[in-house]
């Protein structure tokens, strides 16, 4: 006899879980922007979690509360809950991204110190093999940042620095600003239309 076709059931694709922390350093529009492209993507379920120097750059950078940053995210953890789901290993998914990373927290991932739910979060995803990378944020570079960003390029971690491209002739911040998320989100094989796509130089007339 032949099943009904009713009667097959087929589990409902859970959606892909990124991590999203915003730290100490300038540039929180980053992190503002991600959750606010992904809180409109339903395959993406994203976890926040905000250091109090990240929460004082959002008020000085955007003049956003707490409350306001919150509601962007599905998923809001306090950074110093270190029992939280997302310290295990065993939480799945598909990486992390600290947008804007300070060098705080560079240095603390880079030697594993997992001294807030942040840098534990940011231990976990490398020692399970999965992505993160981390928007950096800081200029002129001196030795100990560099040496931290290769430390952590060799556990596997991605530097991202958010520098502008200018190829695609950006007519405003906003639009640099997508340019930059566009390609952090191209490293999770997340669609989005926030920026065109390099075709080659187009012939001089």
């Amino acid at each position: 006899m032949t099943a009904s076709a009713d009667a097959v059931a087929f589990p409902t694709p859970r959606p892909q879980r990124l991590i999203i922390a915003i730290t100490g350093a300038t540039g929180v529009i980053y992190g503002i922007r991600l959750l606010q492209v992904l809180r409109d993507n339903p395959e993406v379920e994203t976890h926040l979690l905000i250091s109090e120097a990240g929460m004082l750059n959002l008020h000085q950078e955007l003049g956003m509360k707490r409350k306001e940053v919150e509601a962007l995210a599905d998923v809001v953890h306090n950074v110093r809950d270190v029992g939280a789901s997302i310290a295990s290993g065993s939480f799945q998914s598909g990486g992390m991204i600290i947008a804007p990373c300070s060098m705080k927290t560079l240095a603390a991932v880079a030697h594993g110190l997992s001294d807030n739910l942040i840098t534990r979060a940011a231990d976990v995803v490398l020692k399970e093999r999965r992505r993160l990378v981390l928007m950096v944020r800081e200029t002129p570079f001196n030795l100990a940042h560099l040496r931290n960003m290769t430390a952590v390029t060799e556990m596997g971690g991605i530097i991202f620095p958010p520098l502008p491209g200018f190829y695609h002739r950006p007519a405003s911040i906003a639009e640099m600003v997508d340019h930059t998320v566009g390609r952090v989100l191209d490293l999770f094989e997340i669609q989005h239309t926030l920026t065109p796509r390099w075709n080659g130089l187009k012939a001089q007339s």
